[in-house]
């Protein structure tokens, strides 16, 4: 093996005329006025600013700029999510509340400057991509450049003899690095190859993916919908995807109810098993609800489950079961036996074992024993499994012995007055407590067919049964499919962008002063690489035994046929290119 060294040409001095001429241009006089100094212009600053908003360092300050500008949206309570934290803030806080309000901080995804943020991230990220997506076509388009002229100063780098003709070595070179996937031609007396392209794909691929995920989430969030509904199951109503269907909704700016998917469905039944024993004793094993649901205005009905974490999805609407509680169903009937009110009163869960509150409201066809037309209230406490001995908790999920617990008013409950109010609330500012024979309040536990006769002839209500409830979160997300696969494509593309090496390699064959040839090969990485001197070393080693090795160096005495495998070296003063 040999290696020539090449000789560098000295550049000639310059004349005094050339050095004149420089100093001219270089002179540090100061500047008579900066009136004289020519400006940027419009459209200069222009220019400026947008190399300066497509730079890479712009685009990186940008994006955390937007992950700290999410951060107050999960920590302070947000108008758009729950406004009743927000009031409740603005009570606690009178002085923060505010310099909140003012920065927009309790509607951040709404504010304008992160909005701005946003937009100027997604401008740039546009800017950087669109050069490089031309930059790169323009790469696949062209061949890989021809060989340097001193492939000694490569990085890796080696050289051997060989009595095969300069032409039979570059044929067998091209053919390997073909065969190697690299992309390769003939460029004069070397051959040229370059591989490693995919690296570049998978830049273009991550950032291409992160504009995907801005445009799918600024599309979730403008279009997007979100809505509660409590359904009692056997209740022939069921639920219908139009906005008056809905316990509470809210919505994106841009969302109509236009956008609402057609659809409907009922609960047909609850079942929810527990552990018996145990420490997790109570912990659900089964929550499901089987419901039948049907898609547009004349679609058949279809029967499924809805589980927890396993929603019902329909066109862009999924369909979650969240939650879980009781209807005890009752029938009231005034001082004539007549019945007011028949039907199943959701209560509301307060703890895991389900012990529940609620109201239940009888407004109108109400009339006392003296015939005035008045409004009932039953405050209601509800115990699934109870125990006695302890009439203020549960100790069951389960309906093992259901016990309801009832105290009645009557009077004025205030609904004619357009102050809206929570129908598992009771405002009892103009309500009076019945009072039984000794002149205490009255209150009584029922059980299912038992009956609470009211004082002085006023009527009686009986606890028919139970029935369970379950509510369905409706969530409507256009863009939520665009964001994961945006995701993953910007997972594998940073991936390919770390992992995958461009690296490029030529081999050179040219007839040496004493009629042998002379093969040269180097390599090199367009990143810093272990790897490139190791495929060089294969590469070359693959080569040597094809081109037909044997030629003895001319300064050496050994046998031809004992020369040994060529080996990859950093060259002498290499440097990256």
């Amino acid at each position: 093996m040999s290696k020539t060294t090449t000789g560098e040409q000295t550049p000639a001095a310059p004349d005094d005329q050339d050095l004149g001429a420089a100093g001219s241009q270089l002179s540090t006089a100061p500047v008579e006025s900066l009136a004289n100094v020519p400006g940027l212009g419009v459209i200069g600053w222009a220019r400026w600013f947008w190399r300066q908003l497509t730079s890479m360092r712009v685009a990186l300050l940008l994006l955390l700029l937007l992950a700290l500008g999410a951060i107050p949206g999960s920590l302070i309570p947000q108008t758009g999510q729950d406004a009743t934290k927000v009031a409740d803030f603005e009570k606690s806080h009178s002085t923060l509340a505010p310099i909140y309000d003012k920065l927009g901080l309790f509607n951040v995804y709404g504010s304008v400057w992160f909005s701005a943020i946003y937009i100027l991230l997604f401008v740039s990220l546009i800017g950087c991509i669109v050069p490089r997506t031309w930059q790169f076509v323009g790469q696949l388009r062209s061949r890989p450049p021809g060989a340097p002229k001193r492939l000694t100063r490569l990085p890796a780098y080696t050289t051997w003899r060989t009595e095969a003709e300069p032409e039979q070595v570059r044929e067998a070179a091209l053919t390997l690095l073909k065969k190697r996937r690299f992309r390769a031609h003939l460029a004069g007396d070397a051959v040229a190859g370059e591989k490693g392209y995919l690296r570049e794909v998978g830049n273009l691929a991550f950032h291409i993916a992160l504009i995907v995920m801005l445009v799918a989430f600024a599309w979730g969030q403008l279009y997007k919908s979100e809505g509660n509904k409590l359904v009692v199951e056997g209740d022939g109503d069921g639920f219908s995807n139009t906005l008056i269907s809905y316990d509470d909704f809210k919505s994106g700016n841009l969302f109509s109810s236009d956008d609402l998917v057609p659809f409907s469905f009922n609960l047909n039944k609850f079942t929810g098993t527990y552990e018996t024993s145990g420490p997790n004793k109570g912990t659900p094993r089964t929550y499901q609800a089987a419901i039948t649901y049907s898609e547009g205005a004349y679609g058949k009905d279809r029967k499924t489950l809805v589980k927890v974490n396993h929603p019902l999805e329909i066109g862009d609407a999924k369909i979650y079961l969240t939650a879980h509680g009781y209807a005890p169903e009752v029938t009231v009937r005034d001082g004539k036996g007549r019945v007011v009110y028949s039907d199943a009163v959701p209560l509301l869960p307060l703890d895991s074992n389900v012990t529940s509150s609620g109201v239940i409201k009888v407004l109108d066809g109400y009339k006392n024993a003296k015939g005035v037309s008045e409004q009932l209230a039953f405050q209601a406490f509800f115990l699934p499994t109870y125990v006695k001995g302890n009439e203020v908790a549960s100790q069951f999920p389960a309906l093992l012995n259901p016990v309801m617990n009832l105290q009645p008013y009557h009077g004025d409950l205030g609904v004619d007055s357009g102050i809206p109010q929570s129908v598992y609330q009771l405002d009892k500012t103009h309500m009076k407590t019945f009072k039984d024979a000794k002149g205490a309040t009255l209150r009584d536990n029922l059980t299912p067919g038992e009956t609470m006769k009211l004082p002085n002839g006023a009527g009686s209500i009986t606890y028919d049964g139970t029935k369970e409830w379950a509510n369905f979160q409706i969530v409507q997300e256009p863009g939520s499919g665009w964001a994961l696969a945006g995701a993953l494509t910007a997972i594998f593309g940073l991936a390919a962008s770390l992992f995958i090496q461009r690296r490029r390699v030529w081999v050179r064959a040219v007839k040496g002063a004493d009629g042998v040839t002379v093969v040269e090969m180097a390599g090199l990485g367009r990143s810093e690489s272990a790897k490139v001197p190791e495929e060089l070393g294969d590469l070359a080693g693959i080569l040597y035994d094809q081109a037909a090795p044997g030629a003895a160096d001319p300064d050496d005495s050994a046998d031809p046929s004992d020369s040994p495998d060529p080996q990859v070296v950093p060259a002498e003063g290499a440097e990256q290119q």
